[in-house]
């Protein structure tokens, strides 16, 4: 009788300290697939328009695997070695004409890759540099076009992501520095976006690099306070760490921002 009771007393421990040693990286895992299982429960009460219409994104997302490390490192030198398919993708952006009769996932996914494409491409065109701030008014140069009008990533940002009422567009879109979340090296898609987007804000938010979280006190990127409104349209910030953080904020949790870092991500 000891003897069972001794192997089930054990068997309990066991229990308790392998659940205890689920690490980050699981919680994360899970996280992403009851927030991605919500979505879809959402998504199938309601009919997007084809999602199917958009421009095909698989030149990008070979240009990204090859020069993006799984890290978010970009090999800057080796694409502006080869920059022919990343030139070959924004002309095919520039050929497409986005407009109201595309889903909203389409275009949430064409102008994430249009703004990551054309930021590489101001990159490459400006190697080797140390920051993008070194280069003269990056944001607000008008190299590429859109629908047949110049365009630049200050617009594409806030005259068109940024009022599509859609937080999470800030851990898709990346500004060639160390402090921004990091580029996936993958294209969006209208078919993924929603769990691409899902990944990377669970992703930002969890890395100490870029964000301090316990308890009582959160030391946040200066996203957070640069684009406040669009983080406190159904609550206020921490309600929405919270929703993606691994680690429970309390309410009245100290909230203070981290310095930039404008390096290269390279």
């Amino acid at each position: 009788m000891k003897t069972i009771l001794l192997l089930t007393a054990s068997f309990f421990l066991f229990s308790c300290n392998t659940a205890k040693e689920k690490n980050d990286e699981t919680i994360m895992a899970e996280l992403v697939e009851m927030n991605n299982n919500e979505m879809k429960a959402i998504d199938s009460q309601q009919t997007y328009q084809e999602d199917y219409q958009e421009i095909d994104h698989s030149l990008f997302d070979q240009v990204l695997k090859k020069y993006v490390s799984k890290g978010g490192r970009v090999n800057y030198a080796g694409l502006k070695k080869n920059p022919a398919n990343l030139k070959s993708y924004i002309k095919t952006l520039e050929a497409a004409n986005p407009d109201k009769s595309w889903s909203r996932n389409a275009l949430l996914a064409y102008y994430m890759n249009a703004y990551n494409a054309m930021t590489l491409d101001l990159i490459i065109n400006n190697y080797p540099t140390e920051s993008i701030k070194d280069i003269k008014n990056p944001w607000e140069q008008k190299n590429w076009s859109i629908n047949g009008k110049p365009i630049s990533l200050e617009e594409i940002e806030h005259d068109i992501l940024r009022k599509m009422n859609e937080p999470r567009i800030h851990f898709g879109i990346n500004c060639a520095s160390f402090s921004c979340p990091q580029l996936p090296n993958e294209a969006f898609t209208a078919q993924k976006v929603d769990q691409q987007l899902e990944k990377l804000a669970i992703q930002f938010i969890n890395d100490s690099s870029r964000n301090q979280i316990t308890k009582d006190r959160v030391d946040v990127s200066k996203i957070f306070r640069w684009f406040s409104e669009d983080f406190t349209k159904n609550g206020d910030l921490i309600d929405f760490l919270n929703k993606y953080s691994t680690l429970k904020i309390n309410k009245d949790a100290r909230v203070r921002y981290m310095d930039y870092n404008w390096e290269l991500n390279e």
